[in-house]
């Protein structure tokens, strides 16, 4: 009887350190890496896939998940490992998470298209627009006169807002 019980132990014991790694894995939100070779895959395939769910992804009303938002980010992320200075990929990342109101990782890479050029107003658009959406007037107005000043001064788009966060404020330029 007391071999049993031994038996009995050890092998929950066992148990335990094998399922101790999976809950964890679970429910602490461990991630597990597994390297892939990105040398192989079709840059402009992947781009040409990633755009047209990109497309339809932006067309969403905000925080609307569905295959074309995932299939987007996915692609997107690929392409960013495989040429992790290209400012568009950045860029359009950092906009399907603030589609899908991922506050953080958007701004990540916002800033992460910031340090690759810091000359392309493209980004600093989309950043205004993002604190725009979040009623955050002079942060946005910070970041379209960023744009603004960097070769967007033409943009409709840009100037439209500009003009609605300028008449927010008061000041009728």
């Amino acid at each position: 009887m007391r071999q049993l019980s031994i038996i009995v132990l050890l092998i929950s014991f066992m148990l335990s350190g094998f399922y101790i790694p999976v809950y964890s894995a679970i429910k602490g939100g461990v991630e597990y890496s597994i390297p892939t070779d990105y040398s192989k895959l079709s840059e402009s395939e992947v781009l040409l896939k990633a755009k047209k769910y990109f497309y339809n992804a932006i067309k969403l009303e905000d925080n609307t998940v569905n295959s074309d938002m995932t299939n987007a980010l996915m692609l997107y992320k690929v392409l960013e490992k495989i040429n992790p200075n290209n400012i568009e990929y950045a860029t359009n990342l950092g906009i399907l998470y603030d589609k899908i109101g991922k506050d953080r990782v958007a701004k990540s890479y916002f800033y992460k298209a910031f340090g690759i050029d810091n000359t392309n107003p493209v980004p600093y658009y989309h950043f205004g627009n993002f604190y725009y959406k979040r009623d955050l007037y002079r942060r946005a107005l910070k970041a379209y006169n960023e744009a603004y000043n960097k070769g967007y001064s033409t943009n409709y788009d840009l100037l439209l807002q500009m003009g609605d966060i300028y008449e927010k404020f008061g000041d009728s330029r």
